[in-house]
């Protein structure tokens, strides 16, 4: 099953204790539908706005580190509340929802939540918040020291000219660096593909 409802008590389980009390706090009052997900590559979170017939719904990648998920979510009911107070009338990660997300991001901070240096990333991020969390490089480097050890490495981190797998039987030959992003070569196809340096591979024979 892709997915599996999550009973606001079983969200202790992915983010840190200190968080529970706020977190909760917020999903009660926004009566928000949560749904926590296996791996998903593209995104680690997204939002539903509510209808006629459904309540608000948040979904978080359930693999994330407790920081990473509770950033994630933040994010997430950062565009709960922009909807609610604008509608679909402003960009979905515009200067409202940016204020939204560095006001609730602040809240977090206070309560001493996160090691200091998810806290350093996190204040320097909040000048100029990105749309997502993960085009946030910096901040996803200092979040990744928090996850379990899995093989996984980061693109940047693979040796120029070196083989990597992003899974699913796709070997990749790392090139270089073109601007922001690497160009590899499929080595099935030849087609080549750009890959943030901050997505994590395994390194292949």
């Amino acid at each position: 099953m892709p997915k599996q409802e999550a009973p606001l008590d079983y969200l202790r389980r992915f983010i840190p204790e200190a968080a529970v009390h706020k977190v909760l706090d917020y999903l009660n009052q926004y009566k928000v539908h949560l749904t926590i997900t296996q791996e998903r590559k593209s995104v680690l979170g997204d939002y539903r706005h509510a209808t006629h017939d459904k309540t608000h719904r948040i979904s978080v990648n359930g693999t994330l580190n407790p920081y990473a998920f509770l950033i994630t979510l933040v994010h997430e009911l950062a565009h709960l509340v922009t909807f609610l107070q604008h509608g679909n009338r402003v960009q979905s990660h515009g200067k409202e929802w940016k204020g939204l997300y560095a006001l609730l991001l602040a809240e977090f901070l206070k309560e001493g939540i996160f090691p200091a240096d998810i806290q350093q990333a996190i204040g320097r991020s909040l000048h100029d918040l990105p749309a997502s969390s993960c085009a946030d490089e910096n901040l996803m480097r200092v979040l990744k020291r928090y996850d379990k050890q899995n093989g996984m490495i980061l693109v940047e981190d693979v040796p120029e000219g070196h083989l990597f797998d992003i899974g699913e039987g796709r070997i990749f030959k790392k090139g270089k660096k073109l601007r922001k992003r690497y160009q590899c070569q499929e080595v099935k196809t030849g087609k080549m593909y750009l890959f943030s340096p901050i997505y994590e591979v395994k390194l292949s024979a």
